[in-house]
């Protein structure tokens, strides 16, 4: 869990000082900033980029039949059609946010989202839904966190409600075909490769 209030954390010798940060993108989406830092033994360095984004939710998802709910997308980072779980950032109404307005540790929203982003992406509704882990996305480079969800007995309920944006396919897999999927390379995200080790225990 993470520590609101830092004043309160004795401060670790191996902790770096931040002594200048410069906002290069600040949206909506992204906030990339260039900062400089003083090391432990004293040195400076400079230019050191990170950036802060939403907190966002991966749902490893199971349907009544005992399979599992995954979507087909272009990924351009790596630019190719991955599959992977149901997943979305957190959005949260002007004033809620943290950090320039991006929702950071809130496991309320996360909840929310979680729900939210099966239903929109897939047209499923979780029976029952359980949190599995929060950890950060990329602790080098960003701030955000990503909470990770197991859903039992999905139902589709409604069609997909995509974004503007989204343009995905809804494919089911058998246990052993997610394991052979993730075996062979073909299910690429590492955060949601953890989330679908995690429901695995608590299958168990």
């Amino acid at each position: 869990m993470k520590e609101k209030d830092k004043g309160m954390k004795q401060k670790d010798p191996l902790e770096w000082e931040e002594i200048s940060c410069e906002h290069i993108i600040q949206d909506e989406w992204i906030d990339l900033r260039r900062s400089a830092y003083r090391f432990p033994d004293g040195s400076i360095f400079e230019p050191y980029y990170s950036y802060s984004r939403r907190d966002y939710v991966v749902i490893v998802a199971e349907d009544t039949e005992g399979k599992y709910i995954c979507v087909r997308q272009y990924r351009q980072g790596i630019k190719e059609v991955t599959t992977e779980f149901p997943a979305g950032g957190i959005e949260v109404k002007d004033g809620e946010g943290e950090q320039g307005g991006f929702c950071h540790g809130s496991g309320e929203y996360a909840l929310q989202a979680a729900k939210r982003e099966l239903l929109e992406e897939t047209g499923y509704e979780a029976g029952e839904l359980t949190h599995l882990l929060t950890v950060p996305s990329n602790a080098t480079l960003a701030d955000n966190y990503a909470h990770l969800f197991f859903a039992k007995n999905c139902r589709r309920i409604k069609e997909q409600s995509l974004d503007e944006t989204e343009f995905l396919n809804v494919i089911t897999y058998t246990e052993e075909e997610m394991e052979e999927l993730i075996k062979s390379g073909g299910f690429q995200q590492a955060v949601h490769i953890l989330a679908w080790l995690l429901s695995r225990r608590i299958r168990k």
